[in-house]
């Protein structure tokens, strides 16, 4: 198939067949998985799947390579042309798993588009910047740790499998890039009884990294209420674990749940 790389689809096509091969064999594909691609492209992938499995599921916003790709697999593909971040993860079925190389100008926001359909999914395998995968699988006091993998390592158990360099891809990409899997964690290790509540306490803890918490959470936490939750008031938030931000938006929740 032959095809121009679009620049505002962010398309770099993988050409290595080690790397291709490495990651098929650390997915694992056996037949009666429900497997969905993520930007399957020109087929790279998508075709030792197939062998695998037998038909499998795939998003694809290029109509183009859509075009290319039914006209190779044919049923065997069932093709969503559609955005990504649109889409409906719930729609293959359950127990899915996914695999994908993302664009690196949504990678982002389209794993907290996953994170939506955790409790459908069984594991994720994508391949993103490198420096975006430091931060998937970064600990507290990494200085990759931020608001994506407290977010990320709330739901998933996240492990980085291997690094992918840009000479695998044409054209090649500015940055390397590394293949990580997500596992969902059930259940979660420490449930946030409002998540919504814990999202907003994380993105605004992170939102200015270098003020401590007494500055950046002072709209949601006295001086007293940190001490009573054993966080220091002069804590960053890259210092705190996932756990203890959920302790803290859950204090919240039960301290606005008690009567005046």
């Amino acid at each position: 198939m032959k095809h121009l790389p679009r620049k505002r689809f962010s398309q770099n096509f993988l050409v290595d067949e080690g790397v291709i091969d490495a990651i098929v064999a650390a997915v694992g594909p056996a037949h009666g998985d429900c497997l969905v691609e993520i930007g399957p492209g020109l087929g790279a992938l998508t075709r030792p799947l197939l062998a695998a499995i037998g038909q499998l599921h795939a998003v694809e916003i290029d109509r183009d390579l859509a075009a290319g790709l039914n006209k190779e697999f044919g049923d065997r593909l069932v093709l969503h042309v559609t955005d990504a971040l649109k889409f409906d993860f719930a729609k293959p079925g359950p127990n899915l798993r996914v695999i994908g190389n993302l664009p690196y100008n949504i990678s982002t926001p389209l794993l907290f588009h996953l994170a939506d359909f955790a409790d459908r999914i069984r594991d994720i395998h994508v391949m993103l910047q490198k420096e975006v995968v430091a931060r998937m699988v970064a600990r507290p006091a990494d200085s990759n740790y931020g608001r994506l993998s407290v977010m990320l390592q709330y739901r998933f158990e996240s492990e980085k499998l291997l690094d992918v360099p840009a000479a695998a891809f044409n054209p090649q990409p500015r940055v390397d890039s590394a293949v990580v899997r997500l596992t969902p964690l059930r259940p979660v290790r420490q449930p946030a009884h409002d998540e919504a509540l814990f999202a907003r306490i994380v993105s605004a803890a992170f939102s200015q990294r270098r003020k401590t918490l007494r500055n950046s959470l002072r709209a949601w936490l006295t001086e007293a209420e940190f001490s009573s939750l054993a966080v220091a008031p002069t804590a960053r938030a890259q210092e705190l674990s996932v756990a203890q931000f959920v302790a803290i938006a859950n204090h919240v929740v039960h301290r606005s749940a008690r009567p005046d």
